[in-house]
């Protein structure tokens, strides 16, 4: 018998909710301050009014479901996914009273990539765009990054015992300290250590380059955001190909790289323990991945002979695989440059990078290779269960962060959020071909999308059609929250129609 929510649970689950929903009205007051600094009138007006919604309606409804009780497992679940609907939806409005978003859902498309550090775009004449909304569009890529939630519990939601509910709801479940709050924070540390590092590199060779200081600390400052939470916004149309600069390149993916790492295992870096990064199953997995999909990639480039020199293989081949691999989606090479140029296996290669992503607890998407070594070594089980006596006692380890035996709960997990993602990239791709483009664009653009990686073979657009548009979306939150979340959230909702 399926029990309807309790009037109970809807009020700690609004209240949690408009908790949250001040909490980012409160973090746009920053472009606001920003837009007044530099002088850019219209925007601060738009981040303004911004503001003055989600407050009213965060207050409003915190007021309303005003309650002392913590959360369990099924309304912090709950609260985690309606708060990346919301913040799409309320972080969405300077972008449309801009003016440079043609319509309010291309407008919650882009602030869903954001969130969702996705990376695929409708932003009209972005090489317009202010300062102020470009600033807004990578903020919300670094805050998405280390998560909407791991933002309010770091510092606008103190004494919440069941804080941990929606730590994992938004795709984490490995606490680094034993505490979620200092665990929020430890991780909001290693960002702005490597915030700092990476935004001087940046702004340095940006000046290198040619561009103004406060220019290139400003660009510097918006690439690292995107590149370290995995994201692919640029301030400019041209992507990362805008800069034409090899160090530049180098230093973004280095980035990337850094992104795509559990942020435990930097805190085992953090505390000296070094060799961890060479004996963890993920970070094994992750670097033969990407020697054995560069193999792929790369050789079918080489036999096209249209990037002949091995720098610029590296530049164009191996950029877009780490960019695809790392979930981030920064580009040196045109939309249309993928199925101009390069043939099918080499974009094959692509798609699967895209698809299996990086590591867990990270801020990269997809798949992710703690899963796929989980479910590797329980094949490995298997075969050897088949092999050896009856008799035998069968024990399989991996090393994650420590030594750990395996056991069914974590292959069924695995296998489940991997059937999940291959279940989620396909029907995004019978959407597209649904909707007329070709089999394997539709596949890229639907892995691109539900992966939360952000490169794009030229579907994306704002004149595709609006129910395109909205299944990218759902793809996008659903890739980004890793599901568990979400199928709560359809249980409430089945439970609060069919329950007793």
């Amino acid at each position: 018998m399926i029990l309807r929510p309790r009037r109970e649970d809807v009020l700690s689950i609004g209240y949690y909710l408009g908790r949250i929903i001040i909490a980012l009205g409160l973090v746009m007051l920053l472009p606001a301050l920003f837009a007044l600094i530099i002088g850019e009138k219209n925007p601060a007006m738009d981040f303004l009014i911004a503001v003055e919604i989600s407050l009213v309606l965060g207050l409003t409804l915190a007021q309303i479901c005003r309650t002392d009780k913590d959360l369990n497992w099924m309304q912090g679940m709950v609260v985690v996914s309606l708060s990346w609907i919301v913040a799409a939806l309320l972080g969405a409005l300077p972008f449309y009273l801009s003016g440079h978003w043609n319509s309010y859902l291309d407008a919650c498309f882009d602030a869903m990539s954001g969130f969702a550090t996705t990376g695929l775009i409708l932003v009209q004449d972005l090489d317009h765009l202010s300062l102020t909304h470009n600033l807004w569009r990578h903020l919300i890529m670094f805050i998405g990054g280390q998560g909407i939630v791991i933002v309010a519990l770091s510092f606008f939601i103190r004494g919440l015992s069941g804080a941990f509910t929606m730590y994992v709801g938004e795709g984490r479940d490995e606490r680094i300290l034993p505490n979620v709050i200092q665990t929020s924070r430890f991780i909001w540390l290693v960002s702005l250590v490597y915030f700092i590092l990476g935004v001087v590199s940046l702004g340095i060779t940006g000046m290198l380059l040619g561009l103004k200081p406060f220019s290139a600390f400003f660009q510097g400052a918006c690439i690292f955001m995107a590149a370290f939470d995995i994201g692919g916004f640029t301030p400019h149309s041209q992507n990362i190909l805008y800069y034409h600069s090899f160090a530049f390149e180098l230093i973004t993916v280095m980035i990337m790289i850094v992104g795509a790492l559990n942020f435990k295992l930097h805190y085992c870096l953090w505390m000296g323990r070094r060799t961890e990064i060479f004996k963890n199953i993920e970070t094994r997995g992750l670097f033969i991945s990407i020697i054995v999909l560069f193999v792929i990639v790369g050789a079918s480039l080489g036999g096209l002979q249209i990037y002949p020199e091995a720098a610029m293989l590296f530049r164009k081949g191996f950029y877009q695989l780490i960019s695809a691999h790392t979930g981030t989606g920064f580009q040196t090479i045109y939309p249309a440059q993928f199925f101009g140029e390069w043939n099918q296996l080499a974009i094959i290669g692509v798609i699967f990078a895209m698809g299996l992503g990086g590591a867990v607890c990270s801020t990269t998407g997809a798949i992710k290779m703690l899963r796929l070594g989980i479910i590797y070594k329980a094949l490995l089980e298997d075969v050897k269960r088949i092999i050896l006596p009856e008799k035998a006692v069968i024990m399989q380890k991996y090393h994650h962060i420590k030594d750990m035996l395996l056991d069914d709960r974590q292959v069924r997990s695995a296998l489940l959020i991997t059937l999940s993602y291959l279940a989620i990239y396909i029907f995004g791709a019978c959407a597209g071909v649904y909707f007329g483009y070709p089999v394997l664009n539709s596949l890229f653009e639907s892995t691109s999308a539900a992966a939360n990686v952000g490169l794009s073979c030229g579907i994306t657009n704002a004149g595709m059609p609006a129910a395109l548009k909205l299944i990218y979306i759902l793809q996008m939150w659903a890739g980004r929250l890793e599901f568990m979340s979400i199928f709560t959230l359809i249980g409430f909702f089945i439970a609060a129609i069919r329950g007793k």
